[in-house]
């Protein structure tokens, strides 16, 4: 571990959390196969002992291998262990930023799942987290993780003053709020947040900063984290040719929200109608996206709440989230803490 990583934990650092991914991954042939690989290969010790003499030598990291897994097998488990040491290491007045590295299949997910936990206290702070990753392994000639790698430690350490705490992202010389992730593309080195507003990471964009302003603004309290089982939610998305049979399966065993990938804007194959009211009768929460994955759902309906500018993934997210809170706020309905997480400004 080179001087730059090994300092007391009780000094000031950047905390590094390893979680895998492309980023760690490994190709047996990098030279003519690079996209043939094995994800969560090497250490984040690794990772950080390759970029060494480009980290800048007043930032101090220290390392923590959280998982190193291939992230397409992100588990509830794991997004409730990252969460935890997250926010217990933002408490931690010896933590300056946080840099996690993480697969991109997921990132989605986890950026928005951090966005909506740790996200306000980030902000009180005035400490970064932020996620980055890699679309091609650690080995190829022309890896991308190093450059993601370096650029993340770089935002996690910029001063307060040019840009506010909270949650982030960093691919391809840009960054967004980790709300925003979306791969939207298998294979380019931007995919991660290629359709997400963003900001060259190096000169940052003034809109773009009014923008996260505005959100951060209107973000209420951090949700709590789930601790032990998850609410149960899963994704359907309706088709050309859709059938009811999987309603009323998940329905009737034990499911507590549906989301629903729905064509254009949002609607649903006629032949669901009749599942899904008996599923809202039988009280399973019910959401509205799009299976386009850009756009805004505004038509409120009879059936479920809408997701606004949600993908699917991020919307699931955002319901287990809510379902979980209202469990344990019984002041409040798990609509009210969905439409505090979804009814936000819109970074254009």
């Amino acid at each position: 571990m080179s001087s730059n990583q090994a300092v007391p934990e009780n000094s000031p650092h950047i905390l590094v959390l390893g979680m895998g991914g492309t980023i760690a991954g490994l190709a047996p042939n990098p030279e003519l196969d690079p996209r043939s690989y094995k994800a969560g290969e090497l250490s984040i010790e690794t990772l950080l002992s390759t970029i060494q003499e480009e980290i800048p030598g007043h930032v101090k990291l220290l390392a923590q291998q959280v998982a190193n897994i291939n992230s397409r097998d992100l588990g509830e488990d794991l997004l409730t262990l990252l969460g935890n040491s997250v926010k217990t290491s933002l408490e931690n007045s010896a933590v300056q930023g946080i840099v996690i590295t993480h697969g991109t299949d997921t990132a989605e997910e986890a950026g928005f799942f951090l966005s909506t936990t740790c996200g306000k206290l980030a902000e009180k702070l005035g400490k970064r987290v932020v996620l980055t990753g890699a679309m091609l392994p650690a080995n190829a000639p022309q890896a991308d993780g190093p450059l993601n790698l370096i650029d993340a430690l770089k935002w996690a350490a910029t001063s307060p003053e040019n840009c506010p705490g909270g949650v982030f992202a960093v691919f391809a010389g840009k960054v967004c709020l980790a709300r925003d992730l979306a791969k939207r593309h298998t294979s380019a080195l931007n995919a991660p947040l290629m359709d997400s507003p963003s900001s060259p990471v190096g000169l940052v964009n003034p809109s773009w900063m009014s923008g996260v302003r505005a959100t951060q603004e209107a973000c209420g309290d951090d949700l709590p984290i789930p601790q032990g089982l998850w609410p149960w939610v899963e994704i359907l998305t309706s088709h050309a040719g859709a059938r009811p049979e999987a309603i009323e399966f998940l329905a009737n065993t034990g499911v507590q929200g549906l989301v629903l990938a729905g064509t254009g804007l949002g609607g649903f194959h006629q032949a669901w109608e009749g599942a899904l009211k008996l599923a809202q009768d039988k009280g399973i929460a019910l959401i509205k996206t799009s299976r386009t994955g850009a756009g805004m759902i505004e038509e409120e309906s009879a059936l479920g709440l809408t997701a606004g500018s949600l993908s699917a993934p991020r919307a699931r997210i955002a319901l287990q989230l809510a379902l979980n809170a209202a469990k344990g706020d019984k002041s409040l309905t798990w609509q009210d803490f969905f439409a505090r997480i979804v009814v936000l400004p819109e970074i254009r």
